[in-house]
């Protein structure tokens, strides 16, 4: 009888664990959206993260606010994950948004932000970056 509590206790965690598609109900608004795309990040589930941010992309496209802020948010997720390419990528296709002539109607944040974070990465990948973020010095 002592191996049925164990049993359950790793059915649920292989069951938690799953990295499948989250299903993502029709009803749930922007902010509660964001709210468990915040959630699954602070918790490291970045794919989820990833997937509810995506639809909050995807269910509100006519609304450049949210689309702003999905797209930064993904770009940021890839950036914590250190895949630098990938949000190099993602934070320069948000900052063209800004290079048109409605840039006034667009959220002001995500474009400095996305600068800061391609600054920060631009600095990480410097030729002589070692362990610690230390620069090797150069030999006199």
């Amino acid at each position: 009888m002592k191996l049925l509590p164990f049993c359950a206790f790793f059915l649920f965690f292989i069951a938690a664990c799953e990295t499948g598609p989250v299903i993502i109900p029709v009803n749930l608004s922007p902010a509660e959206i964001i709210q468990r795309a915040q959630e699954a990040t602070d918790r490291n589930r970045y794919k989820t993260a990833l997937q509810y941010y995506q639809t909050l992309v995807d269910r509100n496209g006519t609304n450049i606010d949210l689309v702003c802020a999905g797209e930064y948010e993904i770009a940021f997720i890839h950036y914590k994950q250190k895949k630098y390419t990938i949000a190099r990528k993602e934070f320069t296709a948000l900052l063209e948004r800004y290079d048109t002539p409605d840039e006034e109607l667009l959220p002001g944040q995500y474009k400095k932000l996305a600068n800061i974070v391609l600054a920060q990465i631009e600095e990480k990948e410097k030729p002589g970056k070692i362990f610690g973020g230390a620069r090797k010095e150069a030999a006199d």
